[in-house]
């Protein structure tokens, strides 16, 4: 092992090593030690690490491309990557190459891998590089994402490493931004939830070697003085340290080595729900990718020793947060609301439960070879599972029910993937470390019984985990699975039970089809499950159908419906065999019960067992038959769709009928398919069923795919004479009619016309048998038909070229062609890469039907329009009659079908060029042409310099074959199709002008136009309009989805792998109908729904913006030619106040796709922001609506360009191209510079304008201006023009108070802009980077090796003198740096500004005169408008602070001697709340401004400012005013050194409590003022010990509020004492590893602390005797004891709570239970009460719980007062569920003694509570605890009954002593006896033992008077009542004897 290190990092970053990854759980098995063999480098460089398992391009029915031309698209576009970021050209350039790259990528094309690793290092620097819009750096990450998506792409070490410094900068700018002691508003930070998303999956290829790096970066941060520190830390540990295998040779990269010290950090912040699901989180991967790594020990407990497997486990427990007693939740809200910008760094719970991780935890570290170990994973799993068993049951449902049936599913599904991947190979674990068949086997015993209770559960949530669970089991160990399973389905199957079990059962058998008919034996089952399944199809029970159905469904996938019977000869057996051996089975599931065992391997021969399930395939004829008639009797009984709201159940099954018809029918033998097909066939032609129409028509469908010749050759002649005779005989579709519905006599023709129409789409060449009959009945409708019927007819004509002109597959069936059908063929596997498909591709017959259809059709359709459009239309327009209408629209809807229908068939080469212009890449993009004249009135000029390149998509898409049909262009039908084409655009154009002239309200017509005009752009060469491949996709994705397994790839049945072929072409498809030029045809109709987007009728409007928006995305260039046409509508609308073209215009210009093309092209954005402006203060509300949504849109036209983006030249070099771009990129930066330049002119030009517009208009125009004015007027290089200043600052003083809110805001950005630049150098780059220079800030050393350093750090903050102040709180708290970060308490410099800054300081200065503080001020002083803004508001100091600060530079015309007048003035009396909130502002925007300045200044502030908060503190504080100065506090102290407010600060503490004062207020709200100067100050305060003292003399303080303040003040200086304070981070490291696996255990209380604590409690006792029982006045006991328990919750409920774990057992518990005594105090009982519950949920340290469980037991056993014993029950049962896995066993043992004890105490209540706490401790013991227990107590409580029997009773009177002690014990046994009962509420049927202490308890005691008896009665009663569902299993558990003694008790006849 000992390779040289220089070995090892050549083997680690080999980029081409050999391939020993596992695919997809560990990437990381680098082996270590294996010398790599170079000979296979060359060809593996550019291989995949795991081969495809599907070979997408073998599968196409048409040649594909070359791989090579696959690598020339992959360079194109990388080349124009590369030429687009050394441009600087990001949005658009790089963002479409991105979108190419996406797209190149998702047709399945192979990524080289060396490939793969430069632009995987390109995005990530490009998803983080300083200066790119966040918006695109969003693109990126997203691309990034997608490179990395699957593990097996790229190996962590080998291929990639990369640098986690980059993502820390970024993250650090979120989660610790005090580094730099300035905050910042106006620059844009990226999002940081994905920062938090990319992080997942880079953490794989941060470099462990990086990890005390890593460990020296994060965690001196850590801090619980300010926990927020702390949270920080662990979120950052969660989302950066690298989890892979670290090299054997360096120890401290062992986990063992850093464990402890993670250990020792989440011991540190207790009861927090946060760190427990981060540390689970991190535990669990580091889990999974040590795994593999041989070098790393692994034990019994995975890579953990027990110690730390015990603490997880106990965390475990604690995240399922079952409710044990009456125990509070083990999490303290408090904790976790502390944790503050930490809040991003957590994983979404919703994508990444913290069941997720446990259970990638537990089953990451599971062993085979631990399997027989003692104490192993496994062994805690089942105690796990074990102790909250009863919880899974389905009457014992809560929020934990979801949980819980998630961990079983998670558990579950890992294990599942871990053993399918480590049986394939793709996982490679040491062997001692694999799975094995017995652990497995363990595995499924252990979920087995919780599963089977799960599937029956009340939540559907819940539900539906556990049967993907019970999947993933069966699949594991279908033997163990199937029978329990079977035995549960069959009696709820046959109606003997409820209707939620029965749908349970019918979803299990859904998911357990797979297994079923795999596993030997019982898949002879299937055929008659498959009958108790029909019944289910049941029109009064939708959701059972459903279940129904898909169980039907996946069987019809996994075996053929072939009677395979071949038993003629001897006549007449059929299906008996099978008959006769199930009715036999079905017996003996019954009969055995619970226990049941089957195991078919060693019961039949192979041969017996094919003989019953040959026998058993007799019954499918039968099946199918009924089958078919319970779906026609169900499709007889649906309600009208036409009233049926969406996701109705009726919907749903609709939509699940085609789903299981097509694998169904496909599934059948030649001879079952005729019989389906009579029965179908038969009931289309006599049945008319309109509210079944669609269902009928998708299973006609199914029929037709399957057997295309046979199908239609029936099915079409019906259809035909029946749609004559309706339309000949009944007169259908001969007027038309309004409304919706369908006419009743249209519905025959309606019914068969739909059905006609799904028959012939996708049967293939087989239509073309009928093509005379079909050519013939179109022409014949076309001709006859009107009203509602005419859509259905052109819908037929383009359902019929759809099926003549696609390419789909057609072959549906189970087995390859010419395979013969046997028993095999049950569930048989097919491998993906050897199938065959057949497909239907267009035959020339084929297309010239289709050409022939598509022109007499269109012809007709436009020689109607355009007569109705002429002069002498055949119908009249006389306005009343809807005739003209009704032809007009039928006509465009049947145009809108034809060309969607022939789509395919379009070529959008020759659709875009048209008007005989070549269309050629260089005339698109011909960068010459664009630099030709710019000036600024060439807007002629098509693409002029001031759009971002004038469209988004720059180029057409790169085109791959899709078979398209016409490979020559000059082909006749190519030739005639196009003409058509444009013709029809012609026509459609017409129309519009006609309908716009003519028929201007025609709503109806215009619907139908632009629904037309909308497919005539979308579909070209594919139906885009209709979304096909989406809805494909969507349905493949459901139907997959029963198969999928995990660790397994693509194991589907046979159809659907056939399937994915067809998906895959039509993506290649969607690829191709990318966006394509613009042609002259498509500008004309483009401006035509440019001008119907403003019409007056929203309907029209809204169509035609549909259009518009469909249209733009296909058409490059579209954008810039509809938006001038839009913009001169809108100016136009706004001067008439036309309001329903404002807001059309509105729609199309804002909400759409225009708004950002329109706002990067700066000929369009000044017009639409001024626009926007006068529209957004209209009269009406919906367009004020409309301005208010689409503000922050229009904000964002004004914000700069990038100007500049700082990357690693390397990373972008990576994928540089061979050729010299120079010259090229050049040209291309200078032109995109140049473009800027004009843009950044234009927007400083229209701030001025909006600037003067602001000045003299109305408010609600000026604050739309000032809200765009922000974005538009500040920059970095100008700050902003003057006039734009004066705006500002004077309209912060505006007398509206919106305005003011807009102007303040943007005073305070403008602020915030002069003093980033000044700080920042006035240089953009440094800012990019984030170099601020604080001329103030320093790096002191630390004498870290000192060894009193510390203590004379903290000391120094207790003297006001000092060089620099320390503002950070976690500097040493945890350990010490080198350095730590200070600022001069006097410093030389100020912050320099330049020129431009100081202008810009002047200019505000002017404007500040003692008028405007005075108006200022008089505002502040205003009462707020609602009562949530009436608080002290920081807004307001902020802008004031910035303020005094040009003041203190003396830049104003005010001087600081006005201020001190003006505020004077303003706090006048002090009497009213809002002066007190006006003055609190200006003194803490004084203090912040001055104090930190020269000495002189600061002096004067003081001053003025100390005894003015002095009266105020001392006089005027009042339940009104105090949470001003609390803020104002907060302010001034928040986060800086305490000694900058040293006069405060002194004054604060100097407070001592005046016992003489009776003003309570006064005194606890100067208490409160002094914690929030503490809380502030965190462990740098320094001046507890009087305090304290003062206090503790004072503990017994007669005043509630007073009391209350010193309880949390108390607790605050003890949480705040503790710091660790470790030299370095290697001391704190070196000493964690030292002590234990766990670390040193935190917050160990001092000798100190512990006397005082006794001190205390000595006092509380001494008082306690002093007061006389049953006093009802306060005494100094209940008084004191407040204050303790206050305090004692404050700490309690914190995350120190762990401090005082040596005060549980004898201080705490025996006083506290004293204070639930006080009757006459009911605040202190119940305080009391509330802490002492507290207790058990505090984590004691392993080990460190015997006192505690001790004292718990003396108490329970020996206190006087029986409310004693009584209370200390609920802790029992708590501690003893929460401390499952640390207790030690003779404490359990103890535990178990003391509650049993307790059964026999002389007070009823306490036996009753025993009995309850005595169950729940049995309930949650893991069974090896359990079952010894359960063996000792029923003997012993057995054995009490015997030997005490019932003396008589002698006379009346009391009863004897000896009596009372002989009930006392029976009551005990009796009991004690319940309580085993009562343990196990749910099991069934029950356990051996229970039947017999049943019977003991009747036989025994049932007769004895009083409570013995009733408790019998009881216990009986309610053992009968759990069971009520299950009693008929149940009751076999019983001889006939015991169930006669029961029922004497229980059914008493009482006449007798």
């Amino acid at each position: 092992m000992s390779k040289s290190f220089a070995d090892f990092r050549l083997t680690h970053l080999n980029s081409y090593s050999n391939d020993q990854t596992s695919g997809a759980t560990t990437p990381g098995g680098v082996d270590w030690g294996k010398d790599e063999d170079d000979a296979r480098n060359n060809q593996e460089r550019n291989a995949r690490h795991k081969p495809r398992t599907y070979p997408y391009f073998d599968y196409l029915p048409y040649p594909v491309e070359d791989e090579s031309v696959r690598q020339a698209a992959l360079d194109e576009i990388l080349r124009n990557l590369y030429i687009s970021i050394e441009a600087g050209d990001f949005a658009p350039g790089a963002v479409h190459w991105t979108r190419e790259l996406r797209s190149w990528l998702s047709l399945k094309f192979d990524l080289p891998r060396a490939t793969r690793i430069k632009l995987v290092k390109l995005y990530y620097e490009l998803s983080l590089a300083p200066g790119v819009d966040p918006n695109v750096s969003e693109r990126f990450a997203s691309l990034y994402s997608v490179l990395m998506k699957r593990k097996h792409y790229l190996r962590p070490g080998k291929d990639l490493i990369l640098d986690w410094r980059l993502m820390f900068k970024e993250l650090k700018a979120y989660v610790l931004p005090q580094e730099t002691g300035f905050i910042h508003t106006t620059t844009l930070k990226r999002n940081v939830r994905t920062l938090n998303k990319m992080c997942s999956f880079a953490q794989l290829y941060y470099d462990p070697e990086e990890l005390p790096a890593m460990f020296q970066e994060f965690m001196p941060y850590f801090s619980t003085s300010f926990v927020e520190g702390a949270f920080v830390v662990v979120g950052l540990f969660n989302l950066l340290l690298p989890t892979t295998p670290p090299p054997p040779n360096r120890p401290e990269l062992q986990p063992s080595y850093y464990l402890p010290t993670l250990f020792h950090l989440w011991s540190l912040v207790n009861r927090s729900k946060t760190f427990d699901i981060s540390f689970l989180d991190y535990f669990s991967r580091l889990a999974r990718d040590l795994l593999p790594a041989s070098h790393i020990p692994f034990g019994a407990h995975g890579i953990f020793t027990k110690d730390q497997s015990d603490l997880i486990f106990t965390a475990i427990l604690r995240l399922l947060e079952i409710p044990v007693g009456m125990s509070n939740s083990p999490y303290s809200s408090v904790v976790d609301s502390s944790s503050g910008l930490a809040h991003p760094l957590e994983r979404d719970q919703r994508k990444h439960p913290f069941i997720h991780s446990i259970g990638r935890w537990i089953v990451m570290s599971l062993s085979g070879s631990s399997l027989n170990h003692e104490d192993s994973i496994m062994h805690d799993l089942e105690g796990l599972i074990q102790a909250v068993e009863t919880f899974f049951h389905p009457s014992n449902s809560g929020n934990w029910t979801r949980t819980l049936s998630q961990l079983v599913f998670y558990l579950t599904d890992f294990f599942l993937m871990r053993w399918n991947k480590e049986q394939n190979g793709e996982m490679e674990v040491p062997d001692a470390r694999r799975l094995t068949p017995e652990l497995k086997r363990r595995f499924v015993i252990c979920l087995k019984d919780v599963t089977f209770m799960g599937i029956y559960s009340k939540s559907d949530n819940a539900m539906t985990f556990s049967l993907s669970a019970l999947q993933g089991l069966a699949y594991l160990e279908p033997q163990l699975i199937l029978p329990g399973a079977l035995q549960r389905i069959y009696p709820s199957m046959q109606g003997l039970v409820e209707v939620h079990r029965t749908t349970s059962s019918l979803r299990s058998l859904g998911v357990l089809a797979r297994v079923l008919v795999r596993t030997k034996g019982f898949r002879c089952h299937v055929t008659t499950l498959m009958g108790l399944a029909l019944p289910g199809i049941d029109a009064n029970d939708l959701d059972k159908t459903v279940n129904s159905l898909h169980f039907i469904q996946s069987l019809a996938y996994n075996i053929p419906f072939v009677n395979l019977d071949t038993t003629t000869e001897r006549e007449g057996r059929g299906s008996h065999v099978a008959l006769d051996w199930i009715s036999q089975e079905v017996d003996r599931l019954e009969r055995e019960g619970a226990e049941v065992a089957i195991d078919y391997d060693a019961e039949l021969t192979d041969d017996q067992e094919e003989e019953v399930l040959r026998s058993s395939t007799a019954a499918f004829g039968d099946f199918v038959i009924a089958f078919l008639g319970r779906v026609f009797t169900l499709l007889e009984n649906l309600p009208d769709t036409a009233r049926v709201r969406g996701g109705s159940p009726e919907e749903t099954v609709v939509n699940t009928l085609p789903g299981v018809f097509t694998p169904l029918l496909a599934a059948l033998s030649p001879e079952l398919y005729d019989i389906a097909l009579v029965k179908i066939v038969d009931f289309v032609g006599n049945h008319v069923e309109n509210a079944a129409r669609d269902a009928m028509s998708f299973i006609c469908n199914s029929l037709c795919k399957v057997n295309p010749e046979k199908a239609l050759r029936k099915l079409l002649p019906v259809l035909i004479s029946n749609i004559r005779s309706e339309i000949e005989e009944n007169g259908a579709a001969s007027t038309r009619h309004s409304g919706p519905d369908i006419l009743p006599r249209d519905r025959g023709l309606v019914w068969h016309l739909s059905i006609l129409c799904m028959s012939i789409v996708h049967a293939g060449r087989a239509v073309m048998n009928h093509r005379k009959e079909l050519l013939l009945l179109a022409e014949y409708l076309h001709r006859t038909c009107k009203g509602l019927p005419t859509v259905h007819i052109s819908n037929f004509i383009h359902h019929l070229l759809i099926n003549l002109t696609g390419i789909y597959t057609i072959d549906y069936s189970l087995s390859e062609p010419g395979e013969v059908i046997d028993v095999d063929n049950w569930g048989k596997e097919y491998d993906p890469k050897k199938l065959t498909i057949k497909w239907h591709v267009p035959m020339r017959d084929e297309l010239e039907f289709a050409v022939e259809l598509f022109r007499t059709h269109a012809e007709g359709a436009m020689n109607t329009i355009a007569s109705l459009t002429s002069e002498n239309s055949p119908i009249k327009r006389d306005g009343t009659g809807k005739d003209w209408s009704d032809e007009m629209t039928r006509n465009l809807t049947l145009l809108r079908l034809i060309v969607s229908g022939v789509s395919n068939l379009f070529d959008a080469k020759r659709v875009s060029s048209l008007n005989g212009t070549p269309s050629t890449a260089e005339s698109l993009d011909n960068e010459d042409a664009e630099m030709g004249g710019i000036d600024d009135d060439s807007i002629s000029q098509p693409k002029e310099e001031l759009g971002e390149a004038a469209d988004e998509e720059v180029q057409p898409t790169r085109k791959y074959p899709a078979g398209y049909v016409f490979q020559d262009t000059s082909d006749p039908l190519y030739v005639i199709l196009h003409a058509l084409r444009e013709k029809i655009g012609e026509t459609l154009h017409q129309a519009h002008i006609f309908l716009k002239t003519s028929q201007q309200d025609d709503v109806q017509c215009f619907n139908a136009l632009y629904t037309a005009y909308k497919s005539w752009f979308l579909d070209v060469g594919t139906e885009r309009s209709a979304q096909v491949l989406d809805r494909v996709t969507r349905v493949f994705a459901a139907d997959i989805h029963p198969f999928k397994v995990s660790g397994l790839r693509k194991k589907y049945p046979r159809p659907l792998l056939l399937r994915r072929a067809h998906v895959y072409h039509l993506q290649r498809m969607r690829h191709n109908a990318g966006p394509r030029p613009l042609s002259p045809m498509d500008a004309l109709l483009l401006v035509d729904l440019a001008e119907s987007c403003v019409s007056l009728y929203t309907d029209i409007r809204r169509h035609a913006q549909s259009a518009g928006e469909a249209a733009v995305r296909v058409i490059i260039a579209a954008r810039p030619l509809v938006i001038p046409s839009l913009l001169d509508a809108f100016e136009k609308a706004i001067k008439e106040n036309d309001y329903p073209r404002i807001k059309g215009a509105m729609y199309s210009l804002l909400y759409g796709s225009l708004s950002k093309t329109a706002g990067r092209d700066w000929r369009f954005a000044p017009r639409l922001i001024k626009a926007f402006i006068a529209a957004s203060t209209a009269d009406k509300p919906s367009v004020q609506k409309l301005a208010t949504a689409t503000t922050y849109a229009v904000m964002e036209y004004g914000k700069p360009v990038e100007k500049m983006v700082l990357l690693n030249e390397d990373n972008v070099r990576s994928i540089k191209p061979k050729e010299d771009l120079l010259a090229l990129i050049a040209k291309k930066r200078a032109k995109i510079v140049s473009k800027r330049k004009k843009i950044e002119a234009k927007k400083a030009q229209l701030t001025l304008e909006l600037v003067e517009l602001a000045k003299n208009s109305h408010w609600k125009t000026e604050s739309r201006t000032a809200t765009l004015l922000i974005n538009l007027g500040l920059r970095f290089e100008t700050i902003s023009p003057d006039s734009l200043i004066e705006l500002i600052t004077n309209g912060t003083i505006d007398t509206h108070p919106g305005l003011r809110g807009l102007y303040s805001g943007a005073i305070i950005a403008l602020f915030c802009l002069i003093e980033l630049r000044a700080t920042c150098g006035h240089d953009y780059k440094k800012f990019l980077l984030d170099i601020v220079e604080n001329p103030t800030k320093i790096m002191v050393p630390t004498r870290r090796d000192e060894s009193c350093w510390t203590e004379e750090f903290l000391t120094s903050f207790s003297k006001p003198a000092t060089d620099y102040f320390i503002d950070q709180d976690y500097h040493g708290w945890l350990v010490w740096e080198k350095e730590m970060i200070a600022f001069l308490a006097n410093p030389e410099e100020e912050i320099q500004y330049d020129d431009i800054e100081q202008n810009a300081r002047k200019q505000i200065g002017r404007c500040l005169t003692v008028e405007w503080y005075r108006k200022a001020f008089e505002f502040m002083k205003q009462e707020p408008r609602d009562t949530g803004s009436d608080r002290f508001r920081v807004a307001t100091a902020m802008l004031l602070q910035f303020t005094f600060d040009l003041m203190k530079d003396g830049l104003t015309a005010v001087t600081f001697d006005d201020i001190k007048e003006l505020t004077l003035e303003i706090y006048g009396d002090g009497s009213d709340k809002h002066q007190h909130r006006a003055a609190s502002e200006i003194l803490g925007a004084l203090v912040c401004a001055y104090r930190d300045g020269p000495v002189k200044h600061r002096v004067e502030m003081w001053q003025f400012v100390f005894p003015m908060i002095k009266q105020i503190f001392e006089d005027a504080l009042n339940p009104e005013n105090l949470s001003y100065w609390t803020s104002f506090l907060h302010l001034i102290l928040q986060g800086k050194d305490p000694r900058r407010s040293w006069p405060v600060i002194e004054y604060l503490t100097s407070l001592r409590l005046d016992m003489s004062s009776n003003a309570a207020f006064k005194e606890s709200s100067k208490i409160q003022l002094l914690h929030n100067c503490i809380l502030e100050a965190g462990w740098h305060f320094q001046f507890d010990s009087p305090i304290l003292k003062d206090f503790l003399e004072h503990l017994d303080h007669p005043y509630k509020g007073v009391r209350e303040a010193m309880g949390q003040t108390m607790a605050t200086i003890f949480r705040t004492r503790y710091h660790e304070s470790y030299r370095d981070v290697k001391t704190l490291m070196d000493a964690q590893h030292a002590a234990s696996s766990i670390g040193t255990f935190p917050y160990q209380p001092t000798t100190e602390f512990t006397a005082l604590m006794e001190g205390i409690f000595q006092r509380l006792e001494k008082w306690r005797h002093e007061r006389r029982p049953g006093q009802q006045s306060q005494s100094s006991y209940t008084a004191g004891s407040k204050t303790v328990l206050l305090w004692l919750d404050t700490c309690l409920t914190s995350y120190e709570c762990t401090t005082l774990l040596p005060f549980f057992p004898n201080l705490f518990m025996t006083e506290m239970l004293h204070m639930m005594d006080v009757k006459e105090d009911p605040e202190l009982m119940t305080l009391a009460y509330h802490v002492f519950r507290h207790l058990p949920n505090i984590p004691h340290p392993p080990g460190q719980d015997k006192e505690f469980i001790a004292s718990l037991i003396r108490i329970g056993k020996t206190a006087t007062s029986w409310h004693q014993r009584l209370r200390i029950q609920i802790n029992i049962q708590v501690i003893y569920f929460r401390r499952l896995f640390l207790i030690s066993q003779e404490q359990q043992q103890d535990l178990f003694n003391c509650v049993s004890e307790m059964l026999e105490d002389a007070q009823l209540e306490v036996r009753l509570g025993a009995a309850t706490t005595l169950s729940g401790m049995i309930r949650c013991s893991p069974v090896r605890i359990r079952d010894k227990m359960l063996e000792y107590l029923k003997e012993k409580f057995t054995k009490m009954l015997i030997e005490n029997p019932l003396p008589r009773k002698t006379g009346f009177g009391t009863p004897t002593p000896d009596y009372t002690r002989i009930t006392i014990i029976r009551h005990a046994a009796v009991l004690g006896l319940g309580a085993l009962v009562q343990a196990f509420p749910y099991q069934s049927p029950p356990q051996k033992w229970l039947p017999e202490v049943l019977a003991t308890l009747a036989v025994r005691a049932s007769g004895d008077p009083g409570m013995v008896g009733k408790s019998v009665k009881t216990a009986l009663s309610e053992f009968k009542k759990t069971r009520q569902d299950t009693w008929h299993v149940d009751m076999k558990a019983f001889t006939p004897d015991q169930l006669e003694d029961l029922e004497g008790v229980l059914w008493k006849s009482y006449f007798a």
